[in-house]
């Protein structure tokens, strides 16, 4: 989206937090309609997305964000010099150090209890652990469950802030966009993916039932009848 936060549901949250800029300001700004930024205040929409400071991400200065406040009709504008992105590279596998690895059980437990939307795939990528960990963690059957102590993957340096958001991003977005359509109700979670892959598969044909032998005989034995 040109001109405009690279974030954009991420940096209303922030700016609504934060700012006394109106819902009509917010809206323009981050590319959003006026409704959808007033269901993000209300907590109807974007409720497990983190704000994200435009300031600190170089997407908005502070004296931009003052002149918006002191008038209701003045436009935010994007600092575009600071929000070049370079072409994404592609990344190289992520390497955990060993001192941390043993950690990587408790950072999957405090996603799967603070953000079950977010699919398996994506915690796999984020973690670089495996769905079947995940699974185990999620049905506590992982050998060590009860020892598990969910813990901030961020604090203990095996993925970086930005990447959790984007990911628990991503799994609002598809949560809200689910419950518009009427596939998911208030207070529901997403599936894990596993379970959604299996049940978009088509079902099993039913076994074809067994012959009835008495009734093949009898059959038989009208028609020898006849005959006779």
């Amino acid at each position: 989206m040109a001109d405009k936060p690279l974030m954009p549901k991420a940096t209303a949250v922030w700016l609504i937090d934060n700012t006394g800029l109106t819902f009509e300001q917010i809206a323009d700004f981050c590319g959003l309609h006026t409704l959808e930024v007033k269901g993000i205040a209300d907590g109807d929409v974007a409720s497990g997305v983190r704000g994200i400071d435009p300031i600190t991400q170089h997407q908005l200065t502070r004296e931009e964000i003052e002149k918006a406040e002191a008038d209701e009709d003045y436009r935010m504008k994007l600092s575009k010099p600071k929000t070049i992105v370079a072409p994404p590279k592609k990344k190289a596998p992520r390497y955990t150090p060993l001192s941390r690895r043993q950690e990587r059980p408790n950072a999957i437990a405090w996603i799967v209890r603070h953000h079950p939307e977010v699919p398996d795939a994506q915690i796999v990528k984020l973690l670089g652990t495996t769905k079947t960990t995940i699974q185990a963690i999620r049905n506590k059957t992982h050998w060590n469950s009860s020892n598990l102590e969910p813990q901030d993957p961020v604090a203990l340096g095996l993925c970086s802030q930005f990447d959790l958001d984007m990911a628990v991003s991503k799994a609002a977005e598809k949560r809200a966009a689910m419950q518009e359509a009427g596939r998911l109700s208030e207070g529901d979670s997403l599936a894990p993916a596993a379970e959604t892959e299996r049940g978009e598969e088509e079902a099993p044909e039913a076994p074809e039932a067994a012959p009835d032998i008495d009734k093949i005989f009898a059959n038989f034995s009208d028609k020898d009848e006849e005959d006779s």
